[in-house]
């Protein structure tokens, strides 16, 4: 038996999975949540739990990773993590290589979700798309004409530093306005925050104040969601906000290289038919009539960063 070890590393959580090569099932799985103030070392440590539980004494063959964050793909350093501190030119595949001692494989979050979604999600059977992931921030990863394409030292498809609105709030990577700033899951959140708790806007946001029991610093962009479901109009602007700058950075994609299908994963994406919507139509009014294009939902949620681990770690047992 052929064991393939999968892990992901994300803004927010962590997750492992093992399966078979050829399986399109996990043979086990855990999952657990990042520590708020914690770093590279408290990931690692609890990556490091996560893979001893699930391989219970047996050895894997490959291992494929995930990385919220921009890595050099051909050393399998990670960069930096935009979430996460201490994660600055770590060399993630050697420290992997050297515990376990076998091959590993590590690319960046959205690329790898992007080969999971061709190799075993929505993407099947498609030549070219646009995988993108709207959670803790905003990323996007190709396939093009079949394969991963990662461009010039790996920093293709940040759609979420495209600048929608140059006039627009701050964003972490120091530019205004951009797709990230006003589509993320944290950053609508803050900007919901901030609004509330302005005293002229007291009465605003009612829906949103009592999801929360008026506790403000317990808005997420998960509750803003539930508030515009229930008609709440602040919730409604800044979800539709979000949703604009997604679909405006979509349809200046679909305008450049045109993908048979871009398709859309992250937390952010189960905000319902009003962010959905809202999407689509902008995408459409963006992009030039003449171009055609699909937005699709993942059809590996959330893990479809993980089978992109598997996806990676196949290619790595193929290539011996």
């Amino acid at each position: 038996m052929t064991l393939i070890l999968a892990l992901d590393f994300g803004g927010t959580k962590l997750a492992a999975a093992v399966t078979q090569l050829g399986s399109r099932e996990w043979l086990r799985y855990e999952r657990r949540l990042s520590p708020i103030d914690g770093n590279a070392t408290t990931d690692l440590a609890i990556m490091r739990s996560l893979i001893y539980s699930l391989l219970q004494d047996a050895t894997p063959d490959a291992i494929g990773v995930s990385f919220g964050g921009p890595v050099d793909f051909t050393t399998g350093t990670v960069r930096l993590s935009h979430h996460v501190p201490g994660w600055e030119n770590l060399p993630l595949k050697d420290l992997l290589e050297k515990e376990f001692a076998i091959s590993a494989i590590v690319d960046n979050d959205a690329n790898v979700a992007a080969l999971g979604e061709h190799r075993f999600g929505a993407g099947e059977g498609y030549d070219s798309l646009f995988y993108i992931t709207i959670s803790t921030g905003v990323g996007g990863g190709w396939i093009i004409n079949g394969q991963p394409w990662r461009g010039n030292a790996g920093m293709a498809g940040e759609i979420g530093h495209i600048v929608v609105n140059p006039a627009g709030p701050v964003c972490l990577c120091g530019k205004q306005g951009c797709v990230e700033r006003l589509a993320s899951g944290p950053y609508m959140a803050q900007d919901a925050k901030e609004y509330l708790f302005k005293p002229a806007n007291q009465l605003q946001g009612q829906q949103l104040r009592s999801l929360v029991n008026d506790n403000l610093d317990l808005i997420t962009g998960q509750i803003i969601s539930q508030a515009a479901t229930q008609g709440d109009e602040l919730a409604i602007k800044i979800l539709q906000s979000g949703a604009w700058a997604l679909g405006v950075g979509i349809g200046n994609v679909a305008n450049l290289i045109n993908p048979q299908r871009f398709i859309l994963g992250g937390s952010v994406t189960k905000a319902g038919e009003i962010w959905w919507n809202t999407v689509q139509k902008t995408a459409r009014e963006t992009a030039l009539p003449e171009i055609d294009f699909e937005i699709v939902s993942a059809a590996l949620g959330d893990d479809a960063p993980l089978w992109g681990a598997v996806a990676l770690a196949e290619s790595a047992l193929i290539s011996k």
